[in-house]
């Protein structure tokens, strides 16, 4: 099993986190999205994205970024 499968299992125990991860608007950013994907290989942002709440933000407005640029392009 790949690092960033492992991170993305680990996550899904966590609502805020299931509930992008299961949107269909953002499902295949976590497989297709390089910046996505290379946020959630490291496992210390993962660690920081459980305990801290400005972390996840940043996480939800990176993944909101490459939402838009899919868009646009």
């Amino acid at each position: 099993m790949k690092k960033i499968d492992a991170n993305i299992r680990y996550l899904q125990q966590y609502e805020w986190f299931r509930m992008i991860y299961e949107d269909e608007k953002y499902r295949k950013l976590f497989i297709t999205n390089y910046k996505v994907r290379s946020y959630l290989k490291s496992k210390l942002r993962v660690r920081l994205l459980v305990k801290n709440k400005n972390a996840q933000r940043r996480f939800l407005k990176l993944v909101e970024e490459q939402i838009e640029k899919r868009h646009t392009n």
